[in-house]
């Protein structure tokens, strides 16, 4: 199954396709005219980045029966959007910022993250399928009682490493059948399938492309089943996606000072 990272190179990221222990580096990124190098690094002890750094995170809330359940809230009739910066994304192994200073209810969101790979512009469900590069993990890390009190989305959503993505960008998986997992510190606290989705992938990317134009690189949060729940400082976080593979952070206290993630 084709499997695409990014990686710390010597002189910055670098884009690769996973082949069994190795990856075989691509330039100069695959969201365009792109090719092999015949380089080959070893896929153990690789630093691996968020696989992609969009221009624009579009998420969909309540997008799975169970979840808009155990939030108290209805299934909306027609997908509901929100937006996360880019600055909140975050790869495998890097830390999230707990903004304890601001909030002490944050959770864990685990969801299929679907990855743009052309311009779509008001486009039907069939050429949004097209359209579409390949699909990763991802943890739309949220501050409830900040959802709940400012009455829209953006702050709690929008922190510093809320969006951890990764570990590969799968091509060619079946989004309307994938198992969702979230672990906290081993323990297992949501465990769903694509196939529980409200709105589908196409119909999704279709949706938002009404509104907004999607561009190469652009990622689209998919909602999140049963089971979210607390994070703390000191848990460790992983979310798994059945061939995608494991996005694992751990959570630790924000400094008062600048403490910048890197991306």
């Amino acid at each position: 199954m084709p499997r695409i990272v990014r990686f710390a190179g010597e002189t910055g990221p670098r884009y690769g396709m996973v082949d069994g222990g190795e990856v075989a580096v691509l330039e100069p990124h695959p969201f365009g005219p792109h090719g092999p190098t015949g380089e080959t690094v070893p896929l153990e002890g690789l630093q691996l980045l968020a696989p992609v750094i969009p221009s624009k995170i579009v998420c969909v809330g309540r997008n799975y029966v169970d979840h808009a359940a155990e939030l108290g809230n209805e299934v909306p009739a027609e997908p509901l959007l929100f937006t996360k910066p880019a600055t909140s994304v975050i790869g495998p192994g890097q830390r999230i910022l707990y903004p304890a200073d601001l909030s002490d209810e944050v959770h864990h969101e685990a969801e299929l993250a679907v990855v743009i790979g052309a311009i779509l512009s008001r486009v039907s469900p069939a050429e949004a399928r097209r359209g579409i590069y390949g699909f990763t993990a991802a943890n739309d890390v949220t501050a409830r009682d900040l959802q709940r009190s400012d009455g829209q989305w953006t702050r709690a959503k929008g922190f510093d490493t809320f969006c951890p993505l990764g570990p590969a960008i799968a091509t060619d998986i079946d989004p309307h059948d994938v198992g969702v997992r979230c672990l906290v510190n081993g323990d297992l606290r949501q465990d769903g399938t694509t196939r529980d989705l409200v709105f589908d992938v196409p119909t999704l990317v279709s949706y938002i492309s009404q509104a907004m134009t999607l561009l190469p690189t652009d990622v689209v949060l998919t909602g999140t089943p049963a089971g979210v729940g607390p994070l703390v400082p000191g848990d460790t976080v992983r979310v798994e996606i059945d061939g995608i593979g494991a996005l694992e952070n751990t959570v630790v206290e924000r400094s008062r000072t600048v403490d910048p993630a890197t991306n």
